[in-house]
């Protein structure tokens, strides 16, 4: 279906990740589960659609059609249509079922679009794409002052800390949020990175010593992984795993810690949860 706004899209499962989950982490995602067959949802979906172009960027619409896509609609546990689900970071903030009235939606919107505090978040992540590390921290910082679990201001600021190899007030930063998927990935960085400073000969040394010492292959590899040396690093982690001692747990967790920071569409994360997921069983 064509749509006259470019802020309304039809979305199916395969652009799902791309077009809500990822977008949202610029602006919010209003996702509309509807059927053409769904009488309220030809009075929503209109409306819906008016507003988006009115609202002229300040979220986007998503369009998902529950027959041809209901995988998604199971995911998100939708029993009614039209359910309405508003996305922010990549998580669930608020939903609806049935047709709001437009002063009803439009008080719902309002609060879900973008407040001053989120707009200060984007002048910061301008000025980090523009370089201007400096200028973007100290905006982040005013951010977390007023509301010290903003989520998109606080993995910000932890991502220019773990950058700066100030590990310990990055995790007090990620502490103050719910554990999603953005905050796990960063504080799987913020684990690798503290073994960035190991000498790597000398662990290198005691790997080749002593072949046996899954101690000195673990700590060798969360070294190469500070590094960015990912694949050396997973190779024997899983050769820990494999071999069931003691520290196997200890070692499939260093794997998972990767898994998180490459994300889980990089090709080594899906090499290498097969080998896992071997190596396990």
């Amino acid at each position: 279906m064509d749509h006259v706004s470019p802020f309304v899209k039809d979305v199916d499962e395969t652009a799902f990740a791309t077009e809500v989950l990822q977008r949202s982490r610029e602006v919010p995602v209003v996702v509309d589960f509807w059927a053409a067959w769904c009488g309220p949802c030809r009075t929503l979906g209109p409306l819906l659609e008016r507003l988006a172009a009115e609202y002229d960027g300040a979220f986007e619409l998503a369009k998902i059609d529950v027959d041809a896509n209901p995988r998604l609609a199971q995911q998100f546990g939708v029993q009614g249509i039209p359910t309405v689900v508003a996305i922010r970071d990549g998580r669930e903030v608020s939903r609806f079922t049935g047709a709001y009235p437009e002063p009803a939606l439009r008080q719902w919107l309002d609060e879900l679009v973008p407040s001053e505090l989120d707009r200060m978040v984007d002048e910061a992540r301008a000025a980090l794409i523009a370089g201007d590390t400096v200028g973007a921290e100290h905006m982040l910082r005013q951010a977390l002052e007023s509301q010290p679990d903003h989520p998109a201001a606080a993995t910000a600021l932890a991502s220019i800390l773990i950058d700066r190899g100030d590990l310990d007030e990055a995790e007090a930063v990620l502490a103050k949020l719910p554990r999603d998927s953005e905050v796990e990935r960063l504080l799987a960085a913020v684990r690798l990175r503290r073994s960035a400073g190991e000498d790597l000969g000398e662990l290198e040394r005691r790997v080749r010593e002593h072949p046996d010492d899954d101690t000195a292959k673990i700590e060798l590899a969360k070294a190469l992984a500070a590094r960015g040396q990912y694949e050396p690093a997973l190779d024997l982690l899983i050769d820990v795993v494999r071999a069931k001692g003691e520290h196997k747990d200890e070692a499939r967790l260093a794997v998972i810690d990767i898994f998180n920071t490459l994300g889980e569409e990089h090709p080594l994360t899906r090499t290498y949860r097969k080998a896992l997921a071997s190596a396990l069983f």
